[in-house]
């Protein structure tokens, strides 16, 4: 009996029509959403910067003011944030740790650098740290100057980057088992070692990430150092505010090529942020 061979199945692959039919409504939302807030702002900014061609850009992005406004900006922004990655972790510890009188409000205002137009935080800070301030009347008989300073930028970098570093080790602080450390502390352990070995480890990636975050939105800070500072250059001369200024002269490919140095280093920040992250997850393990 003569046995018949199956016949061949061809399977069709299908189009790439096809499989783009296949993915999910939230997929194609997200991509949209993302190619029309970031990706196309983006992808204009870097070809409106590279109209000039390669040697007016790199004559631009490094020009001795665009230099010094880079030193400025990043030099303070790193101070700033590390100066919050202190005492923004010390102000999360006692909100967590501490109950006292009105602590929901001082929680509250914590945030107030969020809600508060960059504007009038830089005139409040100018209004209260220049000669006649405050605090500016009390450290002028000194010799410290800070409205109209560089000191003045790094105050206001400060103030508006204080929320990141508590808001992002709080929760942490709030999910730590006490038992922790108690168990340290049976275990002959002092107070300072407990801290280093116990708390610490797991604290420093969130105290990391809150001042990476706090470190980039001082970079980008526009509305309250323009007032605070003199914005004179190779003094206290930011690049946000380098930025405006060549705009002010309708020269918007040097505005576009300064904006892309920035943007280069701020995405090695975020860069930073998530390696950061994947090495706090390790904890979440153990």
């Amino acid at each position: 009996m003569a046995v018949s061979s199956s016949p061949e199945i061809r399977v069709r692959r299908p189009n790439v029509w096809q499989q783009l039919n296949q993915v999910s409504w939230a997929w194609r939302i997200t991509v949209v959403y993302l190619s029309i807030m970031l990706l196309i702002p983006t992808a204009a900014m870097l070809l409106r910067a590279s109209t000039d061609g390669p040697v007016r850009f790199w004559q631009v992005a490094t020009s001795p003011i665009a230099l010094s406004a880079y030193e400025v900006t990043f030099v303070t922004a790193f101070i700033a944030s590390a100066i919050n990655g202190v005492f923004g972790t010390l102000l999360a510890w006692v909100l967590v740790r501490y109950d006292f009188p009105f602590k929901r409000i001082v929680d509250a205002i914590v945030d107030l650098p969020f809600a508060l137009p960059t504007a009038v935080a830089g005139l409040t800070l100018a209004t209260v740290y220049s000669d006649n301030g405050w605090i500016g009347s009390l450290l002028a008989p000194l010799g410290i100057k800070i409205a109209f300073t560089r000191l003045g930028v790094g105050v206001a970098m400060t103030f508006i980057s204080l929320p990141f570093v508590v808001r992002t080790v709080q929760p942490v602080l709030q999910e730590m088992e006490k038992d922790v450390e108690e168990s340290a502390w049976s275990l002959g352990a002092s107070q300072f070692q407990t801290f280093w070995r116990v708390i610490l480890p797991p604290l420093m990636p969130a105290i990391l990430t809150g001042v990476a975050l706090g470190f980039s939105r001082a970079v980008g800070e526009y509305g309250s150092t323009v007032l605070v500072a003199a914005n004179m250059p190779f003094q206290d001369l930011i690049a946000p505010v380098l930025v405006f200024q060549r705009l002010e002269q309708y020269d918007y490919s040097g505005a576009t090529a300064i904006g892309t140095v920035m943007l280069a280093i701020s995405l090695g920040i975020l860069l930073g942020i998530n390696l950061l992250q994947a090495w706090g997850r390790r904890y979440d393990y153990k």
